[in-house]
C-alpha cells in the first residue's frame, strides 16, 4: 500500500516546502519504493510508492492530467480492461492504473468514481477552480483522512502526519471511541476532533468556504438476481467468489494470505491456489501465515490448518514469533 500526503491553502498563500520535509520520515516506511512530490504555489503533495504490480513500477505520481489536475492514487484497480475498452482511443493495455483513473476523471468528472472497482484512495487537486476532491472505494478498504482549519486543508492516507504536525493538540472524539468500543465506529470520524475520514462510497469536495460530502454509489434494492434452482445460485457464487480472489492476486510479487483454518480463510487460500495452478493469476506464489497456540483449550485450529496445507502445492506456513506450536 502506497501513501500520500497533501496540503492546500484556499486563500492563495504558498505552502511552505519545509512542511513536506518534516512529513517525509513519517511516510517513508509506508512507501519504500520511491517518492514523488509537487510543491507549487498554494498546494503541495507528497507520495511514497509501494510497488505491487508491473504497471505500478512505471507510475509517476502525483500525476498531472491533461486539464492540469494533480491526481494521486493509492489502490488496486480491478476493472482496468473494461475502462480501457471504453476509452480505447485514449488508453492502451500498457497504461498504469493512475493513467486510467486520470483519463476516467477527465471524461466523466466525479461520475467516474462509481466506475472505479477495487480498493483505493484518491485525491484530485483542480488548480483552475482551486478545489480538492478526496474519495475512496465503496467499501472503504483504504483510509483517507483530512482536516480543515480556516482556509487550509491537509489530507493523508495515514493519521500520523495530520496529528503530529498540526501545531496544536487535539481533543478525543468521544463518539468515535464509543463506536469503537461497540465495534462499529462511525465511518466519517477518527479518534480526534477536527480530523475526519472520507466515508466509503463517497467523495469530499473542499474549496474556499465550502465543504461538501457526496455519495457516488449506493446499494440498489431493486437490483435483484433470480434463479430457478439453488444450484444456479451456488454456481453464480463460485464465479463471483473466484473472480474476487483472482483480482487480489494481481501482483508481480508473492501474495500473503492469513490461514486460520476456518471456512473463510480456507476457502480463499484453496481457491487462490487453484487459480495460480491454472495459470490465471499474475502472482508467482501464494504464501500463508497462521497464528495458533495449542495451549489454548478452545483454539485447536492446527489440524484444520494442516489439512488445508496438505491440499496445496505452492504454499508454506509461517508462524509469528513467540507463538508456541
Amino acid at each position: 500500500m502506497s501513501v500520500q500526503f497533501g496540503k492546500c491553502n484556499f486563500d492563495g498563500k504558498p505552502v511552505d516546502p519545509d512542511d513536506l520535509e518534516e512529513v517525509r520520515p513519517v511516510l517513508a516506511p509506508y512507501g519504500p519504493d520511491g517518492e514523488g512530490f509537487i510543491c507549487k504555489d498554494n498546494f503541495a503533495i507528497l507520495y511514497r510508492s509501494c510497488h505491487t504490480t508491473k504497471e505500478s513500477r512505471r507510475e509517476q505520481q502525483p500525476y498531472i492530467s491533461l486539464s492540469g489536475a494533480a491526481i494521486t492514487w493509492d489502490g488496486r484497480l480491478d476493472n482496468r480492461e473494461e475502462l480501457i475498452g471504453q476509452m480505447a482511443s485514449e488508453l492502451s493495455r500498457e497504461c498504469t492504473d493512475v493513467e486510467i483513473v486520470a483519463a476516467s476523471y477527465e471524461r466523466w468528472g466525479t461520475t467516474a468514481l462509481g466506475k472505479l472497482i477495487g480498493d483505493w484512495a484518491l485525491s484530485v487537486w483542480n488548480p483552475k477552480d482551486e478545489s480538492l476532491i478526496l474519495a475512496k472505494d465503496f467499501v472503504g478498504t483504504r483510509h483517507l483522512y483530512y482536516s480543515v482549519e480556516k482556509d487550509r486543508a491537509a489530507w493523508c492516507t495515514i493519521l500520523d502526519p495530520l496529528v503530529l504536525f498540526a501545531g496544536h493538540a487535539f481533543q478525543l472524539e468521544e463518539e468515535y471511541i464509543a463506536g469503537w468500543l461497540a465495534f462499529f465506529p462511525a465511518a466519517h470520524l477518527t479518534p480526534y476532533v477536527g480530523i475526519h475520514s472520507v466515508p466509503p462510497s463517497s467523495f469530499v469536495r473542499l474549496a474556499r468556504e465550502q465543504q461538501r460530502v457526496s455519495r457516488y454509489w449506493d446499494f440498489d434494492p431493486k437490483n435483484n438476481i433470480r434463479y430457478r434452482t439453488d444450484t444456479e445460485y451456488e454456481e453464480h457464487f463460485r464465479i463471483v467468489f473466484s473472480d474476487s480472489v483472482r483480482r487480489r492476486l494481481r501482483s508481480d510479487q508473492a501474495v500473503l494470505s492469513e490461514l486460520s483454518g476456518g471456512m473463510d480463510s480456507s476457502s480463499v487460500v484453496c481457491v487462490a491456489d487453484e487459480i495460480i495452478g491454472r495459470g490465471l493469476a499474475e502472482t508467482p506464489r501464494l504464501d500463508t501465515l497462521s497464528y495458533y497456540d495449542n495451549s489454548e483449550p478452545n483454539w485447536k485450529e492446527l489440524p484444520y490448518i494442516t489439512a488445508v496445507e496438505q491440499r496445496l502445492a505452492r504454499t508454506h506456513r509461517c508462524f509469528s514469533p513467540g507463538v508456541r506450536p
